[in-house]
């Protein structure tokens, strides 16, 4: 049996801010929400959130024998997420601005592994970040790390919203596992919703990809008529508007510091580059994800936005 304290230990050694431990279990509540999103074609070009349905909504089925799921969490706030003037055309999702965290998180998820191999030489898992069709947030809910806000983003009490998670899925019982989070919540707060500038938030946890800013800079291409507000790289407008956001620390972690500001980069030197200098300047980072050419395009259909918006 693995004991939790090992696992909260060594975690904080690898350098995560947060972690909690949950019991597998068939969220049935999420897969009736996640059909009803789907029946919307709220998922939009996503096509691939329609595969993977028998393992999505029960860890036990993505990892034969699993007996508890590990959740960690990262904060990854910096200066840049305190947000942007309101006619910068270069705006990027602050956790971009760092080294790719499906990388960093991987990693220190498999560092964790080994060190709980130390003590635990039989111990069987498997990691994942953000990439496999397991329900992270509301594995954090039970790993009673925070909730999930009208945004569909966890919130944490420590970190706000703005923490990237990472699981390792144990096949080996756990000494304790940690209760559902409870207490805080969104009460009757709606600022994110309101803050959306697209209204991609249709109502509490259901978000239309098709006008999520986010979505459209990063997963596929948005129509020319879709207006990106001077996002070319994800989009935070949401978050900015939380309260539980406001005067929240930093990061600690070295992986999470940025590699550039987008705040201090104009239109004009970001659309001189090359392609190589744009794999030698961002290829470390999320916006590699994107390629240099839908990049390009965003930050042009920033400029043509502003200069007809300047003209009226």
């Amino acid at each position: 049996m693995i004991l939790s304290e090992h696992i909260k230990i060594a975690a904080r050694e690898v350098g995560f801010d947060l972690c909690g431990v949950c019991r597998p279990r068939r969220m049935e509540l999420n897969e009736s929400a996640y059909a009803e999103w789907l029946e919307c074609g709220y998922n939009s070009s996503l096509e691939y959130m329609r595969a993977h349905l028998d393992k999505r909504f029960d860890a036990r089925n993505l990892v034969e024998g699993a007996q508890a799921v590990v959740v960690c969490a990262v904060n990854y706030r910096s200066p840049i997420s305190d947000g942007y003037a309101p006619d910068d055309r270069c705006r990027v999702a602050s956790y971009a601005c760092c080294r790719d965290y499906h990388k960093s998180i991987k990693r220190m998820l498999l560092k964790l592994l080994d060190r709980l191999r130390e003590q635990y030489p039989a111990l069987s898992a498997r990691a994942f970040t953000d990439s496999a069709p397991l329900l992270e947030k509301q594995h954090a809910v039970d790993a009673g790390l925070g909730w999930i806000g009208r945004q569909s983003l966890l919130i944490t009490p420590r970190f706000g919203s703005r923490v990237l998670l990472g699981e390792l899925v144990l096949c080996d019982e756990v000494d304790h596992y940690d209760s559902p989070f409870e207490g805080e919540g969104c009460g009757k707060c709606h600022r994110c919703i309101d803050g959306c500038p697209t209204g991609a938030i249709v109502k509490p946890m259901m978000l239309d990809t098709s006008r999520c800013i986010s979505c459209r800079t990063v997963e596929s291409e948005a129509s020319a008529d879709f207006d990106l507000h001077g996002w070319i790289f994800g989009c935070e407008e949401c978050q900015n508007a939380c309260p539980y956001n406001r005067s929240m620390p930093h990061f600690t972690n070295p992986h999470f510091e940025p590699l550039f500001d987008p705040r201090s980069i104009s239109p004009d030197e970001l659309l001189s580059l090359s392609d190589e200098d744009f794999s030698a300047r961002f290829g470390s980072t999320p916006m590699k994800r994107s390629g240099w050419d839908r990049i390009r395009r965003n930050i042009r259909r920033n400029i043509r936005r502003n200069e007809k918006h300047n003209i009226r």
